[in-house]
């Protein structure tokens, strides 16, 4: 069944009052066989995890005055005039979404309601905010890449490299300082520099060729073996449960990627009368009108519904 042909007929965005609905997931949680969680950008941003607005402004206010950039997503194409500006950036931009905790407990809300479930997570964020808070990494797949990974721009080696180390001397070369819990701050003067030296900018330990994020941008993007075991991990999941009760539970995942997880959630629903389909998202919670009868759809914040559950 092609899920695309949904988006032509009748969409619906649920029926109940607000309460029912939330009322209605809390139970469907509880007694669910499995719940398959499909998480997107929605779900980091409302943990805090915002690519614009203060957060920004505080930590990128130099590269927004010299350059014109708004916000850390379109600063990731940005064209910097050298390698010691870019890796700058993206030493950055790693760091404040990779290597600290979101500023709200989204993410440990959402575990205590999963962690006595049998669950699985597939998301197309890549900030690995799941383990961080202790969600089982034998039960996730991050299918767009992780923030703490480079890849050679070497087409022959199809292997990831973790970053962390190298992030934190970036940090250091830009005059970002540790506090008492070891996270990096602004310094007291806010003076920052904007480029790292040209010995840090980094490289592949493989072969010393350039390096480019593990991020999912064309067909240059590495599946290692990570990748792999996880993505044979989730079919294997969604096989072994694919005629029981089964909670699809779809949290920000907008309009970007909708054959990651929106569709095959759609999809899997309708071919599994026992399955629910429920969908958190702020402005955009809605369901195929073939589904409606077992779909919770509830516009809002992802964090304030959670915690209300």
């Amino acid at each position: 069944m092609n899920a695309v042909r949904y988006f032509n007929r009748k969409m619906s965005y649920g029926t109940g009052t607000r309460e029912e609905r939330i009322a209605r997931l809390k139970k469907e949680i509880e007694t669910a066989d499995a719940v398959v969680i499909g998480a997107g950008a929605g779900l980091s941003t409302s943990a805090g995890l915002t690519y614009s607005g203060e957060r920004f402004e505080r930590y990128f206010f130099d590269f927004a005055r010299k350059y014109g950039i708004r916000d850390m997503y379109s600063g990731g194409f940005y064209p910097f005039p050298d390698e010691e500006t870019r890796w700058a950036w993206w030493a950055r931009h790693i760091y404040f979404n990779r290597y600290i905790d979101a500023l709200k407990p989204v993410y440990q809300e959402l575990l205590s309601l999963v962690k006595d479930k049998d669950y699985f997570v597939v998301t197309t964020n890549v900030d690995h905010q799941f383990q961080k808070v202790g969600f089982d990494k034998k039960r996730l797949f991050y299918t767009q890449g992780d923030y703490g990974l480079f890849q050679s721009v070497n087409p022959a080696i199809r292997k990831t490299y973790d970053n962390e180390e190298w992030v934190m001397k970036a940090m250091e070369a830009q005059g970002f300082i540790r506090d008492e819990d070891g996270v990096f701050q602004l310094p007291e003067d806010g003076k920052l520099n904007m480029r790292i030296p040209s010995e840090l900018i980094p490289k592949c330990p493989d072969d010393g060729s350039d390096v480019a994020m593990n991020l999912r941008a064309d067909d240059s993007f590495v599946e290692d073996e990570g990748w792999h075991r996880a993505s044979a991990a989730y079919s294997e999941f969604l096989r072994r449960h694919e005629a029981l009760h089964v909670l699809y539970l779809e949290l920000g995942v907008g309009a970007n990627t909708p054959v990651i997880i929106k569709y095959p959630f759609w999809q899997m629903t309708m071919a599994n009368d026992k399955s629910v389909y429920a969908c958190l998202n702020y402005g955009e919670a809605f369901c195929p009108g073939e589904i409606e009868d077992r779909s919770i759809c509830i516009d809002g914040d992802i964090g304030e519904v959670l915690e209300i559950i």
